[in-house]
């Protein structure tokens, strides 16, 4: 199983195939399988955009068909059967039953095109540049998203100054009792605040790449209010925890919110394929023709998946009752596996199937975890700003037993790690 290659050609920023050194040739549903033959469990799901599993039968057989017949495979933003078939289903199953009114925008087939789609359309409907954006968050690595991203990693390699962003604390950032939306406030009315007014916020529900941290819905509420009491856009970035990832498909509607702009990408595409959206209340779709555009904004491959996931999941509450289940299991099985090792104050937290665990008095735990999972046939990575938090991932269609087995691996491989330690 040589990695010789890609230790030859390949750039130094390769990041993922350094924490999973293993040549895989195939995938089905929760598992890997890699060039010798071993099988990995997959808590990971491409990093949130295999919410449907690994080459899920409900869509491979569409995407067969569609290639046999010739479809439409790329078509900028020309009008296609594709297109409309998804548009409609889109409108049909998850808009209309939600009582939502957004126009549709199909941007650049990534999170970071899609962000920096909302962060234009914010400042040129309301003439402001300044943007709100929170610790920890992460955007997305293009120059504007990265200027909203937290992380001093992606930050650096910016290779330039990063602007029109005010940094602010989080939900939970200055501890359980301080709502940090009070120093918000009072800086943006205060005229001495320093903080210029801003043309949008920019909020994941769920943090993932910063940590599993989880806003309260009465944060969000708190958060929407202030907005729409300043005439502020209100744009929720739902590209990692969105389409079922919180148990609902956008992972604000548990708050009762409705934000001005919503980002979507990840598992929109259904099969893992590129795909990008923003969502944008009806009046704020300011744009001219062209202004922003991409080439592969029409991958109707993407188009085909994408319809046939929402057909396939959204049409009754069955989808949204499984993820309910099984974020029950897995949210036991972590609560298990913390009280096991008291001495490392384990920490669980999450919603649906997005969950962390961190140590409290060792973060290196979370890295030792990951490396030793992968050794025992688990994939999982970190999050947080040193990798602190072991991030559970997994797909949405995953089964009860393929979760716990999981689950399982890790316990033992805690175990592993403690027996190391004594």
């Amino acid at each position: 199983m040589s990695m010789d290659v890609f230790e030859r050609r390949e750039s130094e920023v390769r990041g993922y195939i350094r924490a999973f050194p293993a040549v895989f040739t195939s995938a089905k549903g929760s598992r890997l399988i890699a060039e010798d033959g071993t099988e990995y469990i997959d808590f990971f799901a491409g990093a949130g955009t295999l919410n449907y599993g690994h080459n899920n039968d409900n869509f491979k057989q569409a995407l067969l068909d569609y290639i046999e017949e010739d479809g439409i495979v790329h078509g900028l933003d020309m009008a296609t059967s594709a297109k409309r078939g998804f548009l409609e289903a889109f409108e049909q199953h998850i808009l209309t039953p939600r009582g939502l009114d957004y126009r549709v925008q199909f941007t650049g087939p990534t999170g970071a095109n899609t962000v920096e789609a909302a962060l234009k359309l914010a400042r040129m409907a309301t003439g402001r540049s300044n943007v709100i954006a929170f610790t920890n968050a992460f955007h997305g690595v293009s120059l504007g998203a990265v200027a909203a991203t937290a992380g001093s990693g992606f930050r650096k390699a910016a290779g330039v100054d990063l602007g029109n962003v005010t940094r602010m604390p989080y939900d939970g950032y200055l501890g359980a009792d301080f709502d940090t939306l009070d120093l918000l406030e009072k800086m943006l009315d205060d005229a001495s605040g320093g903080v210029d007014a801003p043309a949008a916020v920019i909020v994941e529900t769920v943090q993932g790449e910063g940590g599993i941290n989880v806003a309260s819905r009465e944060w969000l509420q708190h958060l929407r209010k202030l907005t729409a009491d300043r005439d502020i856009l209100l744009i929720v970035d739902d590209i990692q925890v969105g389409v079922g990832r919180t148990g609902q498909f956008f992972s604000w509607e548990d708050s009762g919110i409705v934000p001005d702009l919503v980002t979507l990408s990840k598992s929109i595409g259904g099969y893992g394929l590129p795909m990008a959206l923003l969502l944008i209340r009806p009046d704020l779709d300011v744009w001219k023709p062209g202004q922003h555009s991409g080439t592969f904004r029409g991958l109707n491959l993407s188009f085909v998946a994408a319809r046939r996931a929402i057909e396939t999941y959204w049409t009754t509450d069955e989808f949204e009752r499984g993820i309910a289940e099984r974020s029950e299991v897995l949210r036991e099985e972590l609560e298990k596996l913390a009280a096991e090792h008291p001495e490392l104050e384990l920490e669980v937290r999450g919603r649906g199937l997005v969950y962390g665990i961190e140590s409290k008095v060792d973060r290196s735990w979370a890295g030792r975890m990951s490396k030793e999972a992968f050794k025992n046939g688990v994939i999982i990575e970190c999050a947080g700003s040193d990798d602190q938090v072991l991030k559970f991932l997994p797909p949405l269609v995953i089964e009860l037993d393929e979760l716990r087995a999981g689950v399982d691996v890790l316990a033992r491989s805690a175990r592993d790690l403690a027996a190391v330690v004594s």
